[in-house]
Formats: structure tokens, C-alpha cells, sequence
């Protein structure tokens, strides 16, 4: 009868005051909790004055979650007790009950066999068929109530860790009963864990590789060198331009004042050429200003061609250029350049400094070239003018 009351109680209790958050420690779960003790107690022969307390437990432990998830033990003790004592229950078989709710705790060891008992009973979900599906259930409830988020592999690995170190059936009866069903549910969990731990390794490749994809669209580093070879290859192929004018203003003028130093110069000693002497002087001079210009715009600079550590870890020094090494000893070229080739940044400074000063060069040679051509197209027409007026003075 009394066990009935309870049952009522209880029922009642949860349906009207437990919250929806609880979708674990709910009605369902004491029921099944009642529904497992009542099997063990059979199975473990006790007497029926045990079995009554044992149940009337059942229906209390969790009746405390109404006040919240914390201490919920000592809230169902103290619904248990109030109910027992409304209904003149004998204070010591309270106090079993109590001690059988305090059972429950999952750190505390319980110690008389029906303490034993409902600590199987309260478990008894892993030696379930649904365990997966209550996991589920108890997962929901944590992040509802006590905002626990769990990944799917933290998850997994927090179950496996509590059925490998944490549980274990006290009462042989339930071990015989439900052993075997939780060392299946633990191999799912493990069969689960390698799934997701898979999936996980793919995913995270799949981030990578996408994240490489988006810093090769970011820094499409193919792109720069080809930029840098294709600007590089230009600036080269325009100082061949450059030096190949200039040898042919050189080449050219050369022959002029050979012809003028052959020609005109041995006829100057007559003084009835007199009026020669203008003309070629003008001639003359504009082709050795043409010739020494056309040397200007081909002559190279000489650099110091050393550098040292501090040079190269500042930053400063373009092993590029030929002219900023070519007196440093094989050894230490190497190590600069093994230094150069690990800095990214540097690399690309090198490269950047390289075009930069190959430009400056351009810029100066054809800027000289200018110059030349300049002089000589004014040379070439003011000695055919003075030519021209020195016949002409002659022939008057």
C-alpha cells in the first residue's frame, strides 16, 4: 500500500513540478529505475521489508532534480523524509533510505546490498539495448541545464571513459544480466569513436586543403615569379637593345674619324684647303663627343663586390647582383644565399631590389644614348652646314 502511495506521489510530483529541460532524470527514468531494482531485489532473495525500502528509494532518488540538478541527492532525501514521516514510517527505516538515495551519488561507494542494488539499478541503461538513444537523452540534458557542450568525439570519449574507469556493476546479478550488453555498447562506442576520428582527419585535410587553395589564390606565388621573370627577362633584353645602339654610334663614329684623320687631315697641310680646317674641326669634334658618350652608356660600374653577416641578417645586402658578391670566398656565399632562400620575405626583397636597380641602369643608358644620338644627328648637320658655307666662301 505503501509502496502505491509513493508511486503516486512521486508521479505526481515530476509531472507537475519537474522541468522539460530534464529530458534524462525525468519520470520514465525512475520508472525504469523502480522496474530494474524490483529484478535485482528478486533475483538477490531479500525480504520484503528490504525490498519496501528498496523501492520507496527507487521512487525518491531523483525526486530532488524538481529544486535543480545541484545537491539533488539531499533534496530527495529531505522530499523522501517528509513524505515518510507524514505517513509514521519507522524513523530508522528512514534513515536506510536515506543512506540507499545517498547510494545514488556516483562518487560515494555503496556499501549494504541495497545500496548496491539501486546503484545497478540507477545504471542500469548500459546494460541496455537503447543505450545509445539515452545517451542522447542525457547529452540534451547537460546542455540544457548545465551548458555542457560536447563535440561528437569529446562525447564519445567521455562515455568510454566512464564505462572503462568509472563503473562497474556491484551486485553479481546485475553483472550476469547486463556485462555482456555493456562490453557490446562499449565496442559501438569504440567502433564510433574510430568512425569520427576519421571523419574528423578527413574534414580537417578538406580545411587544409582549402585554406591552401585560399592563400594560393591570396599569394598565387606561381604568378609572382612568373611576373618577376617575364619583367626581369625585359629589362634584360632592353639593355641588349641599349648596349647594341651604343656599339653601333661607336662602331660607326670610329669610322668616321678614321676617314677624317685619312682623308681631310693630310690635305689641311695645304694652305689652299684652308677652309677646311672649320669644317672638320666641327666634324671632329662632334664624332669624339659621340664616341666618348657611346663608352659612357656601355661602361659598367664597379661595386665592392663583399658583404658581411650583419649585411646579410639586416637585410641589406642583394645577392642577386653578381657585383655585390664576386670577391666573397665560395663558403660564405653559400651559407647567404641558404639564409636568403629560408626568408620568404627576403627572397622577394632581393628580387624586387634586383629589378628596382636594373631599371636605374636602364634609365642611365638610355638617357646617355639619348645624349648621343642627339649630338651626333647635331653634329652630322652642323659640319654639313659649315661644309657647305666653306665651298661656298671658295667659290665667291
Amino acid at each position: 500500500m505503501l509502496i502505491a502511495k509513493a508511486e503516486n506521489f512521486v508521479v505526481n510530483l515530476l509531472s507537475t513540478h519537474l522541468n522539460t529541460q530534464y529530458t534524462y532524470h525525468n519520470l520514465t527514468h525512475t520508472q525504469r529505475v523502480v522496474e530494474k531494482a524490483t529484478e535485482l531485489a528478486d533475483l538477490c532473495n531479500i525480504t520484503d521489508k528490504e525490498k519496501e525500502q528498496l523501492l520507496l528509494a527507487a521512487w525518491f532518488h531523483d525526486t530532488g532534480f524538481i529544486k535543480g540538478y545541484k545537491h539533488h541527492e539531499k533534496e530527495s532525501i529531505n522530499i523522501a523524509e517528509k513524505f515518510l514521516k507524514d505517513e509514521n514510517y519507522n524513523p530508522k527505516g528512514i534513515a536506510v533510505i536515506t543512506d540507499i538515495i545517498i547510494a545514488t551519488e556516483l562518487n560515494s561507494a555503496p556499501k549494504t546490498l541495497l545500496e548496491k542494488i539501486i546503484r545497478d539499478a540507477d545504471c542500469s541503461h548500459i546494460g541496455s539495448k537503447n543505450y545509445n538513444n539515452t545517451l542522447e537523452l542525457l547529452r540534451k540534458e547537460w546542455e540544457l541545464t548545465c551548458e555542457k557542450s560536447f563535440s561528437e568525439v569529446n562525447w564519445i570519449d567521455e562515455n568510454i571513459l566512464f564505462l572503462t574507469t568509472k563503473h562497474k556493476f556491484y551486485t553479481s546479478v546485475a553483472a550476469s544480466k547486463w556485462e555482456k550488453t555493456k562490453s557490446k555498447n562499449l565496442a559501438s562506442l569504440l567502433k564510433l569513436k574510430k568512425q569520427e576520428t576519421t571523419e574528423q582527419i578527413k574534414l580537417t585535410q578538406k580545411k587544409e586543403a582549402l585554406q591552401f587553395k585560399k592563400d594560393k589564390i591570396e599569394l598565387p606565388e606561381r604568378g609572382i615569379e612568373t611576373m618577376f621573370r617575364v619583367t626581369l627577362k625585359n629589362h634584360i633584353t632592353l639593355s641588349n637593345i641599349a648596349d647594341t645602339k651604343a656599339n653601333i654610334l661607336l662602331s660607326v663614329n670610329a669610322i668616321i674619324v678614321s676617314l677624317v684623320l685619312s682623308n681631310l687631315v693630310s690635305k689641311l697641310d695645304n694652305a689652299s684647303n684652308g677652309y677646311l680646317i672649320i669644317p672638320t674641326v666641327i666634324f671632329v669634334l662632334f664624332t669624339v663627343i659621340s664616341i666618348i658618350l657611346s663608352i659612357l652608356a656601355t661602361r659598367p660600374n664597379i661595386t665592392s663586390g663583399k658583404f658581411n653577416k650583419s649585411d646579410v641578417a639586416n637585410k641589406k645586402v642583394n645577392l642577386l647582383f653578381f657585383g655585390n658578391f664576386h670577391k666573397m670566398s665560395l663558403e660564405d656565399f653559400e651559407w647567404a644565399m641558404s639564409e636568403v632562400m629560408k626568408d620568404r620575405d627576403y627572397l622577394y626583397s632581393s628580387m624586387k631590389k634586383d629589378l628596382y636597380f636594373l631599371g636605374l641602369v636602364l634609365d642611365r643608358k638610355y638617357k646617355i644614348l639619348r645624349i648621343t644620338y642627339t649630338v651626333f644627328m647635331t653634329g652630322i648637320i652642323v659640319s654639313v652646314i659649315a661644309f657647305a658655307i666653306a665651298f661656298r666662301s671658295i667659290m665667291v
